[in-house]
């Protein structure tokens, strides 16, 4: 991060709870709306995320925000906060407490169908979506998951089921083997980013919300996303989309199809060395595919912008 890039941590409080934002980059640059990114998961904080702060030394404001139940927010003991709903009100908190009017936003994996699920609600602001490796249904991640899963080792399959049937899916052996799928489709490069450690070690300590709402893994969908899926709806989005995926992503070309086919006039671009973290396999050019499109959408007056 260049130092004359100004960056602002802080909290937003949401009734009796605290959910922490990071915004990097200045608010006076004409014309440059905001990017709002929302992290995966549910439960990874923002770390992995740190590339896109890039962004803003074109003169855009990038912020960030740890949803409530990981990172630097708080971690409430309550299992009836991890739902679809209560996430979507947080976008909003958010939203009004840094005065975010305009926005672009950008949804990594479960922050894409996220990001989905609020461009339906027709929220006044939203500019263009960025849709990152992000299912339209959970049932159709599943079903591509368990074909990518049936291509590892029959090893590894075995013990991944012989744990899952048996409950035991937080034995060494199993997450050993999880990360024989991990290493294929969530990030291919050998070590592993620090920031993409830190998020996962982060969830580990606390992987609540992940277990609640998506399950013991990414191909084990058993939370309460299990049956989510807007497929069905996804021409109600009248919005500039630029959907991103890699070619070895768990969130398979099958996936991204259906949200292609579904969001009218959406552009989507294949990273073809990369899995389900284009923007650390391929950083220079995820950067630059993303700030070209939003310059674009600005650049066609599609929305007012606020005049400085």
């Amino acid at each position: 991060m260049m130092v004359d890039i100004p960056v602002e941590e802080g909290y937003v409080l949401l009734q009796d709870v605290k959910v922490w934002y990071r915004i990097v980059g200045r608010a006076e640059t004409p014309g440059k709306v905001p990017l709002l990114c929302l992290h995966g998961g549910p439960g990874v904080p923002h770390d992995y995320l740190e590339p896109l702060e890039a962004l803003a030394a074109g003169g855009r404001q990038v912020v960030f925000y740890d949803q409530l139940g990981c990172g630097n927010s708080d971690v409430p003991d309550d299992l009836s906060l991890w739902r679809m709903e209560r996430f979507l009100e947080e976008i909003d908190a958010v939203r009004k407490a840094l005065q975010l009017e305009d926005i672009h936003l950008l949804g990594q994996s479960w922050g894409g169908m996220l990001t989905m699920q609020y461009a339906l609600r027709q929220p006044r602001g939203l500019c263009s979506l960025v849709l990152a490796s992000a299912p339209a249904s959970s049932r159709q991640w599943a079903t591509e998951a368990k074909r990518l899963r049936e291509e590892l080792p029959a090893e590894t399959q075995e013990t991944l089921s012989r744990h899952e049937e048996a409950g035991t899916t937080d034995d060494p052996s199993y997450i050993e083997a999880m990360m024989g799928f991990y290493r294929r489709h969530v990030c291919r490069l050998d070590p592993w980013p620090e920031c993409l450690d830190r998020a996962l070690e982060k969830l580990m300590r606390n992987p609540v919300v992940y277990l609640t709402m998506w399950g013991d893994s990414e191909f084990h969908v058993t939370g309460n996303l299990k049956d989510w899926d807007v497929s069905g709806r996804l021409n109600e989005i009248a919005l500039p989309t630029l959907l991103i995926s890699g070619r070895y992503d768990e969130a398979t070309p099958a996936v991204m199809e259906t949200v292609h086919q579904g969001i009218p006039g959406s552009k989507w671009v294949i990273f073809e060395q990369s899995a389900h973290e284009a923007h650390l396999e391929e950083t220079e050019r995820y950067l630059q595919v993303i700030d070209a499109f939003l310059e674009e959408v600005e650049s066609r007056r599609m929305f007012e912008i606020p005049k400085a």
